[in-house]
């Protein structure tokens, strides 16, 4: 099981859309089972899932102080992939997170604002000493600050060169509990998203194996649907 954190410390970088998307284009796109984590109080991440028809991804709930236990029932559940919403702000919440995640991804719009704060979020990725990406986000078509933003943020880490555009189907699709990629599968929205997630996969997949993940896991998944007993419709409990 692999977990990635969305992280940043700016307001209104996308991380909740972004979680969102990412989550079922991983599930659509045959790396499920995915599961969710929402550390933000606001709980908009879990509103969006219970607005949700689909069965998946599912929802977990879960605590900063049993974190670590917590991914590992989902792991023995068969989950293979969690990723995990953050507050707006360096917290406590951050740190834990940080610090029990495979993959950083530091979603950032291409804004002043933006990359001025951003450095506070690189800071503490890098003490956790764990792999970062970052995620243009919510940017303008053929806008020249946006290939400002992206070499700005090259020389702090990688950038993933699949960059999503600010579209107002992105926040629309998410009333409902959908993704623009159920709501436009052929739209260029759809298709930015999965080649975001695409390149992520690929990073994912160069990371070094943990030994705990060589051992072969013969769980099943019983009794997980949309709202399995383990599983709730509040948000995670921190």
């Amino acid at each position: 099981m692999r977990t990635i954190a969305i992280t940043s410390q700016k307001g209104g970088s996308g991380k909740t859309t972004l979680t969102g998307h990412l989550a079922v284009a991983a599930e659509q796109e045959g790396f499920g089972p995915v599961a969710l984590i929402d550390t933000d109080p606001q709980g908009s991440l879990s509103d969006w899932w219970n607005a949700r028809e689909a069965e998946t991804p599912l929802f977990a709930k879960a605590s900063l102080s049993s974190l670590a236990d917590d991914l590992q029932a989902l792991k023995e559940a068969g989950v293979k992939l969690v990723f995990i919403d953050t507050p707006p702000a360096i917290t406590r919440a951050n740190q834990t997170v940080i610090a029990k995640s495979d993959l950083v991804v530091i979603p950032t719009r291409p804004s002043p604002h933006d990359l001025r704060a951003v450095g506070a979020t690189i800071d503490l990725v890098e003490e956790a000493q764990k792999p970062m990406l970052f995620a243009i986000n919510g940017a303008t078509m053929r806008a020249k600050l946006t290939g400002e933003a992206a070499i700005a943020l090259s020389q702090h880490g990688t950038v993933a060169p699949d960059i999503l555009h600010n579209r107002q189907e992105f926040a629309a699709s998410m009333i409902d509990g959908r993704t623009v990629i159920e709501t436009n599968a052929n739209g260029k929205s759809a298709q930015e998203v999965l080649g975001l997630w695409q390149y992520i996969e690929a990073r994912l997949k160069k990371l070094p194996v943990k030994a705990s993940f060589k051992t072969t896991n013969h769980h099943r998944m019983n009794g997980f649907g949309k709202k399995p007993a383990s599983f709730g419709e509040q948000p995670a409990a921190l």
